[in-house]
């Protein structure tokens, strides 16, 4: 799940999100995203068990997360104050590849983790190559300093059509992303009913 490399357009219908943002996923979205794919429609409705799966299957397939992962989050999140929920979706924001992507660098996650298993990023001027790793208040996130990385990213930025959350605070002239604080629930950018996961993974 966390390497998947399957139709992503697909996905995107299934779930009914804009799940993968690469440009033909988004565009196979937008035009047939009334539909399911495959020959055979689903009937009837869903279970509250189906409902948690799809919701479930949402927050993976968005962040990049394997079963194993999704797991030993939300048991951080139960050991945090709190609502579990608003705390799972909190730490899926401070990843290390979605803070990459939501400051800009990059205009999908895969193409974030890409960048970080390559080395191009850095954390509080530390070479990082692990995508998952949680950020906090206070660190910041740069382009290695070279040239064509530089050049690359910046070329990226420029292109790109992004709206920067307010958590987060980003420096052009060095492409930097600096974490503020910890994203508020109504700065989360999957829209999931995060409430039905955790009454799933709760059993």
């Amino acid at each position: 799940m966390g390497h998947y490399t399957g139709p992503k357009a697909r996905i995107n219908r299934r779930l009914g999100a804009m799940i993968f943002e690469s440009n033909g996923a988004r565009k196979a979205f937008d035009r047939r995203s009334d539909s399911m794919p495959g020959m055979h429609q689903r009937r009837g409705k869903l279970s509250d068990y189906g409902k948690g799966m799809l919701e479930k299957q949402k927050i993976k397939y968005f962040y990049g997360l394997s079963e194993r992962q999704l797991r030993r989050l939300y048991h951080e999140a139960m050991r945090r104050p709190g609502n579990i929920g608003e705390n799972l979706l909190m730490m899926c924001e401070l990843r290390f590849d979605n803070i990459v992507r939501r400051g800009g660098l990059t205009t999908t996650r895969p193409q974030a983790r890409q960048g970080i298993g390559h080395g191009h990023f850095m954390i509080n001027g530390m070479k990082c190559d692990v995508a998952s790793r949680l950020l906090k208040p206070g660190e910041m996130v740069h382009v290695k300093a070279r040239g064509p990385l530089q050049q690359l990213y910046g070329g990226i930025l420029q292109t790109a059509e992004n709206e920067l959350p307010a958590f987060l605070r980003f420096d052009a002239s060095r492409l930097t992303i600096h974490v503020e604080r910890a994203p508020l629930p109504d700065e989360i950018s999957l829209p999931v009913n995060v409430g039905a996961v955790v009454e799933l993974l709760s059993r």
